[in-house]
């Protein structure tokens, strides 16, 4: 590769550290800029700042948890698999552990450590790290040919890797401008949406039950379909929290990502999964006739959170203050039923700024699946969230960050030789 020949890599994240790596690796010379002081802000606060690195599965399972344009990323994922990201990380000192569901962190459990092993191999490798701000792609007959800088620098490269995230937590500099940079050099950006992230509801109950955590419980949701019939979207069971504006926790943020077709759609909440009816009916029964004096609210405590006892039986249509003897079989049946599927309208998802991931972005029928390069301007190329593809929660999203990222990266370093030739 001749002098002067350079890879710029825009954004440090994931995917951006991730292509400086593997581009300086080729032989490239490589200069990454990022916004912030410090690199990997995002990456330092995933999986609750513990970094849920991968998802220790096959490819086929992977791309059954990538809803929004799976096969795009075959390629990437066949060239750094979940188990090359765990081997990657392990070979730089960062041990790793396997969790519930193929989740893959840090023994450790600090994110922080994921970013330390990035930006360390990449200053072993040579790659040149500087604080700056892109603000145009410049382009001369469909070739990059290098980006426009807030500083005021105009950097030459002969390929750029644009990696400058979603538009959620925009905190963390992942404001959505990198959508704005590849619009303008002419590709097609799919309107950015929230994906895993907690869902709204105007409904009191939500509100009344503000702070309350809830464990193994079912949920299910559901829609009208065009002929009327009630369509399921998805169902898990899990944790969830109630908030002042709806609901939030794992369970609720992996059902964001399948809520896909608009709302308002249908929350259907059992609160005892491991009975089903038969056995719960028998189960009140036995609690009503130990304690047959008492008031209905005061006999609930082992069905249900204290906190959430007056706004179910309300929720219910239930006088929680008639005594337990006077419960008829019609109200025992109401009870049992809101307890299996307690409903809440859910009206929509909260700003994607809160969301974890954007779903949108660069189309990827503008770019090439083999090397992440456009297909509109040659030597350009995208990783991360950037692109038209996210999926559910689990390590899946920060594999892809990887993957794409590792692509780009090669793919960058190698058109620069065979450019020259």
């Amino acid at each position: 590769m001749s002098g002067g020949k350079e890879v710029l890599v825009i954004g440090g994240g994931a995917s951006g550290l991730m292509a400086a790596c593997a581009a300086a690796e080729k032989g490239a010379s490589v200069l990454l800029i990022e916004r912030n002081p410090f690199c990997g802000k995002k990456l330092n606060i995933t999986g609750k700042g513990r970094g849920n690195l991968t998802n220790a599965c096959e490819l086929d399972e992977f791309l059954s948890n990538v809803p929004v344009n799976g096969r795009f990323l075959y390629r990437a994922l066949t060239d750094f698999s979940p188990e090359d990201a765990v081997r990657f990380f392990n070979s730089r000192g960062v041990p790793t552990k396997t969790e519930r569901g193929n989740r893959v962190f840090p023994v450790s459990d600090r994110a922080r450590d994921l970013t330390d092993c990035l930006v360390r191999t990449a200053k072993s490798l040579g790659v040149s790290i500087r604080e700056d701000t892109c603000v145009r792609l410049t382009v001369s007959d469909g070739k990059i040919t290098g980006a426009e800088c807030s500083s005021g620098k105009v950097r030459k490269a002969d390929a750029i890797v644009l990696c400058t995230g979603g538009c959620s937590y925009p905190q963390t500099g992942s404001d959505g401008s990198g959508y704005r940079l590849a619009a303008d050099v002419g590709h097609t950006v799919v309107p950015p949406k929230p994906s895993l992230v907690p869902l709204t509801s105007r409904e009191a109950f939500c509100r009344e039950c503000m702070g309350l955590s809830l464990k193994n419980v079912g949920l299910r949701f559901t829609a009208a379909g065009k002929d009327g019939k009630e369509v399921e979207l998805y169902s898990e069971m899990g944790e969830m929290l109630f908030t002042h504006f709806g609901c939030s926790g794992p369970v609720i943020l992996s059902a964001s990502a399948h809520l896909r077709t608009g709302f308002p759609v249908t929350m259907h909440l059992d609160l005892k999964p491991a009975l089903d009816e038969q056995k719960l009916d028998a189960r009140l029964l036995r609690e009503f006739s130990a304690r047959p004096n008492q008031d209905l609210q005061n006999c609930m405590g082992s069905l249900l959170p204290s906190k959430m006892i007056v706004p179910f039986l309300k929720k219910a249509g239930l006088d929680g203050r008639k005594k337990v003897h006077d419960i008829t079989k019609e109200e025992r049946r109401k009870l049992l039923l809101g307890l299996k599927n307690c409903e809440i309208l859910i009206s929509g998802t909260r700003p994607i700024a809160e969301a974890i991931v954007t779903s949108g972005g660069v189309s990827v029928k503008e770019v090439s699946p083999k090397t992440m390069e456009s297909k509109c301007v040659r030597g350009l190329f995208f990783a991360g969230e950037l692109l038209d593809v996210d999926a559910y929660t689990g390590g899946f999203n920060l594999q892809i960050a990887f993957a794409t990222g590792r692509l780009a990266g090669s793919s960058a370093a190698e058109s620069l030789v065979e450019g020259e030739n």
